[in-house]
C-alpha cells in the first residue's frame, strides 16, 4: 500500500500529520510505502515506512492500466514498487480536488476516498453549496467573486450584514480565511483570500455552534455520532485547529437532544449523496443559536487523520478503532474499484 502525502497545497504540513498517523496504524497489517509529493510537485518514494518532509527518490506514476501502477524511478524508468492500493492523506489543491485522483483512475489503481467529480466539486466551495442547495440543504448565505470589483464588495456588507466571513473557495483548513467586522476591513480581507485561490467566497457571520459529523461508506453510508468544536478564540481558525497550545475543546458526542443528533446524522449522508462521495467524508454544520436551525457549512472528502483529528475520534466514539476505520476505507477503496472494472467501456450498437 502506498501511502501518498504532502502536495502542492497551502495544507502540505497538515498532510504530513495525517500521514503519518495512517502510516503507522497501517503498519501492522500492511506493507506501507510513503510516497511524498514536494510542494513542487514532484513525487519522492522515501526508504523507510514513516513519512517524512526530507529525502527519497523521484518516482513518477504511468496513467496507463498497462502499467499496473508502478511506482517508476523518474532517472530510468525503473521500476521501484507496485502499490497495490493507494491512500491519498492529501489536502488541498492538487490532491483533494479531483487532480490525484484523476491520475490514478486512468493508472486503474485503487485508491481509498471520494472519485475525481466528488472530489473536485466538493473542494470548490461554490460547485459544493450549488449541489447543496439543489438537495434542499440549508446553508448560510453568501457571494462567490472571481475578481476585485469595489462597487460589488461595497454592496455586501448590506446585503449579508456583518461579520462577515472571507475565505479562498478552494482552500481547507481554515487557511487564508478572515473574520470582517467592519466593512472598511473587508477589502483587505478579500485581497488576502485571493492570493491563495482565484475565487473568493464571502458568507454572512452567524452566532452558532459548530458541529460536525463523519461520514463512511460507498453506496451505503454511515454517520457517526455528531462532535462538537468549541474553539479556544473566535473562530476555528488553522492555529485553533493544529498548533499544540490550542485548547481546543472537542466534545464527543455533542451535548444535543437525541432528535437533534438523528437530524445531523441524517443531514450528513445527504449531504454526502449531493456530492457523491465515496468512502469517507467529515460534514461541518453551523447550529444557529438564535434559531436552532441545522445548517450545511461544507464538506472534507479528506477529512485531517492526525492523532487530534475529528474524524478518527468521531468514528472511535461511534464503536469504530482507528484501525478498523482504516480497515473498512481500503476495502471500501478495493469495492469501488471493482465496481467501476466492471462497467462497459466499449459500445456496438
Amino acid at each position: 500500500m502506498a501511502v501518498l502525502f504532502g502536495g502542492r497545497s497551502g495544507e502540505h504540513e497538515v498532510s504530513l500529520r495525517s500521514a503519518a498517523s495512517v502510516a503507522e496504524a497501517l503498519l501492522p497489517n500492511h506493507d506501507v510505502l510513503c510516497v511524498r509529493i514536494g510542494k513542487d510537485g514532484g513525487w519522492r518514494l522515501l526508504e523507510g515506512t514513516r513519512p517524512s518532509p526530507h529525502g527519497g527518490v523521484p518516482v513518477f506514476l504511468a496513467p496507463s492500466p498497462d502499467d499496473g501502477g508502478r511506482l517508476r524511478r523518474l532517472a530510468d524508468a525503473a521500476e521501484l514498487a507496485r502499490p497495490d492500493v493507494v491512500f491519498p492523506v492529501l489536502h488541498g489543491t492538487y490532491g483533494e480536488d479531483g487532480t490525484v485522483q484523476g491520475l490514478l483512475e486512468l493508472a486503474g489503481v485503487p485508491y481509498v476516498g471520494a472519485g475525481v467529480a466528488s472530489s473536485a466539486a466538493s473542494m470548490d466551495k461554490e460547485m459544493m453549496k450549488a449541489l447543496f442547495a439543489r438537495a434542499g440543504l440549508a446553508q448560510v448565505e453568501y457571494a462567490v467573486l472571481r475578481r476585485r470589483d469595489a462597487t460589488a464588495e461595497a454592496d455586501l456588507p448590506a446585503r449579508l450584514g456583518l461579520p462577515l466571513f472571507v475565505k479562498p473557495v478552494n482552500l481547507g483548513s481554515s487557511v487564508g480565511i478572515r473574520k470582517v467586522k467592519r466593512a472598511e476591513d473587508l477589502g483587505a480581507a478579500i485581497e488576502f483570500a485571493f492570493r491563495f485561490d482565484r475565487k473568493v467566497i464571502v458568507e454572512r457571520g452567524v452566532e452558532a455552534r459548530e458541529i460536525e459529523v463523519a461520514v463512511l461508506g460507498n453506496d451505503d453510508p454511515e454517520a457517526s455520532v455528531p462532535g462538537e468544536i468549541v474553539p479556544d478564540r473566535e473562530f476555528y481558525d488553522y492555529d485553533s485547529k493544529y498548533d499544540a497550545a490550542s485548547r481546543t475543546e472537542l466534545r464527543i458526542p455533542a451535548p444535543v437532544p437525541p432528535e437533534l443528533a438523528d437530524e445531523l446524522r441524517r443531514t450528513a449522508v445527504a449531504a454526502f449523496r449531493a456530492v457523491d462521495c465515496a468512502g469517507c467524508a467529515r460534514v461541518d454544520f453551523f447550529l444557529e443559536r438564535t434559531s436552532g436551525r441545522v445548517l450545511v457549512n461544507e464538506i472534507n472528502t479528506m477529512p485531517g487523520f492526525t492523532s487530534i483529528s475529528m474524524y478518527p475520534k468521531l468514528w472511535a466514539a461511534s464503536g469504530v478503532p482507528y484501525p478498523e476505520l482504516l480497515a473498512r476505507l481500503v476495502d471500501l477503496a478495493f469495492e469501488r474499484h471493482a465496481e467501476r472494472a466492471r462497467l462497459q467501456t466499449d459500445y456496438r450498437p
